[in-house]
């Protein structure tokens, strides 16, 4: 295991909304480079653990080694009562969890200097005395029907999350504006892109699974609900090639999707990690985000739109508040399957142009995971870097924002 780099005394205590382990998303990206400013106890969601939890308490269980899993970062995966998001159980998974972050805690000798909290669950006295920083990544709420949960109790849910926390932080400018209409002044951190992963994606070998003829259109995400499957339907009915990369849910679409994917141009290669997706967007020509029009797609701020620049590629997109907050041409934006279709085959035209490739990677760069970090340890009175100041349409200066909305930025 790799040593913590620095005194873990006063580490982040950052509860998220995604495994360590899992997809790499922003919670991941940004408590590791946070960690440059202070060691990170990276805290997954709670797993239940029914026969093991049923012969041992929380205490016991918060007594186990953590696990190093970056420069400064360890992470902790608390336990959870089954069933932890039925009615009347997000209540006591909740203090299980508390209790087992306070015993990893006091085991490790730490004082945390801060505790963020990514999702809604009620977690901020697991670290008394600290800085409550509440991290929206998502609407939970516009989510709630995606996530089987009540809306009306994840409203409960992020009001009282709101009202406790000392710094409130938003990573798309819708989520800031409805956190602004219930009172308080966001600190808008978007979604950044983690550029030196993909800076030499060129120099990549092929896949060795991919057998598509260039150029390609390529997905990479998750087939889910988000997803408006006729627009991969219309690039693929053109005859274009189409390469979907991520993992597929189970029950959505299931007849139109077996059917797209049934396609000789079409080729799912099904969940790759992160460290793999240079060699795939070596093979793409153009990046795809195909959202679907939703209120959790709207405040959502999808990373593969900076990865897909970041190497260089071109972008079509559906319109979404975050790609028009970028203000650049550089993504195309679609509306509908026919002008979708037609926004793919004209990006093909201009895809590995060295200018656009350039400029598209310096884009990505100005929006790098280490700047966005930098911005949120300022903002945490962490370190002694200053933030950067904002970077709107691409370049430094105002926002473009509406005067008197959330505080901007990087």
């Amino acid at each position: 295991m790799r040593a913590l780099p620095c005194d873990w005394s006063r580490p982040i205590v950052f509860c998220a909304a995604t495994p360590w382990h899992g997809n790499r998303m922003g919670n991941q990206h940004m408590a590791a480079h946070l960690a440059r400013f202070a060691p990170v106890l990276y805290v997954d969601p709670g797993v239940s653990r029914l026969a093991g939890f049923l012969r041992r308490s929380s205490a016991a269980h918060a007594r186990k080694p953590l696990e190093v899993v970056a420069d400064g970062v360890a992470q902790f995966t608390p336990p959870a009562w089954p069933g932890q998001n039925r009615p009347g159980m997000r209540r006591p998974t909740d203090a299980v969890v508390r209790r087992a972050i306070r015993g990893v805690l006091r085991a490790s000798g730490a004082r945390p200097s801060a505790i963020v909290v990514s999702g809604l669950d009620d977690v901020f006295g697991a670290a008394p005395g600290s800085l409550r920083v509440l991290y929206g990544t998502d609407d939970f709420v516009a989510g709630a029907e995606l996530m089987g949960i009540s809306a009306g109790r994840l409203e409960r849910d992020e009001r009282a999350r709101l009202e406790e926390a000392d710094l409130v932080v938003a990573a798309s400018p819708v989520l800031a504006e409805r956190w602004r209409t219930l009172g308080r002044d966001p600190v808008l951190v978007p979604n950044g892109c983690d550029v030196d992963t993909f800076a030499a994606v060129d120099a990549e070998p092929w896949p060795s699974d991919v057998v598509l003829p260039p150029p390609i259109a390529g997905f990479v995400g998750h087939l889910s609900h988000r997803i408006d499957v006729s627009l991969l339907e219309e690039v693929a009915r053109r005859g274009n090639s189409l390469l979907i990369v991520g993992p597929r849910q189970n029950g959505f679409d299931m007849t139109r999707v077996d059917a797209l994917l049934a396609l000789p141009n079409v080729q799912w290669v099904g969940p790759r990690s992160f460290e793999a997706l240079p060699a795939y967007l070596r093979a793409i020509d153009v990046g795809l985000v195909p959202y679907a029009a939703s209120g959790f797609n709207r405040a959502s701020f999808p990373l593969k739109v900076l990865e897909y620049l970041a190497a260089g590629r071109g972008v079509v997109s559906t319109p979404l508040p975050s790609v028009e907050w970028l203000g650049t041409d550089l993504v195309s934006v679609a509306t509908g399957a026919t002008e979708f279709g037609d926004a793919v085959e004209r990006a093909f035209r201009g895809a590995r142009s060295s200018e656009l490739v350039a400029a598209r990677r310096e884009l990505a760069r100005r929006h790098s995971w280490r700047s966005r970090a930098e911005t949120l340890a300022a903002s945490m009175g962490l370190g002694n870097s200053e933030a950067p100041a904002p970077i709107v349409d691409g370049v430094h200066g105002s926002s473009d924002l509406r005067p008197g909305r959330p505080r901007t930025v990087v």
